[in-house]
């Protein structure tokens, strides 16, 4: 007998500064996993990010970006390394302002099979897919990606490996 899916977790954002943990997972040739999404009623208007979302009740970030990589990817084996960047963010999704504060997390695995396992409801109206993408690809990408600089700081990343301590990203406020 099969096993049950997870349940979904809520959609819990109400407002506020929320904190965010992301995951920017590399595989063995470093292509970077990222999920396509956009606007519930709206799929022409899309764009791609890092796998991850909002803390829950009194779990660490680390706990937060495990939880979330699961339940977006399946993906849950994983070396989560260190806080690569941090960014403060604004932007408008599902008909409200969303304000985050938002930590991207190092991770590196083998698995590269993708299957959500747990969506909420909204994220099942607005989670396209998964894609892994080589830093050329991302470079050379018309489409939106958040943060909107990603394509760079991958190649850095990749150049010169983790930073000493996390960055600070500039502020994004899209309108």
């Amino acid at each position: 007998m099969a096993a049950e899916p997870a349940p979904a977790a809520p959609d819990t954002y109400t407002g506020g500064l929320r904190r965010v943990a992301r995951v920017v997972l590399l595989d063995p040739q470093d292509r970077i996993l990222l999920l396509h999404g956009h606007e519930p009623d709206d799929p022409g208007t899309d764009w791609w990010f890092t796998p991850g979302g909002g803390v829950e009740g009194d779990e660490t970030r680390e706990q937060a970006a495990l939880r979330e990589l699961a339940e977006e990817t399946g993906i849950t084996d994983v070396e989560l390394g260190p806080v690569l960047w941090r960014r403060r963010c604004s932007f408008p999704f599902a008909g409200c302002r969303w304000d985050q504060d938002e930590w991207y997390y190092l991770a590196r695995t083998t698995q590269t099979a993708t299957a959500a396992t747990a969506l909420t409801e909204l994220e099942r109206r607005s989670v396209a897919g998964a894609r892994w993408w080589t830093c050329p690809e991302l470079l050379r990408a018309r489409e939106t990606v958040y943060p909107t600089k990603l394509a760079g700081l991958l190649r850095t990343l990749l150049d010169e490996g983790p930073p000493a301590a996390p960055v600070t990203l500039d502020t994004e406020i899209v309108r």
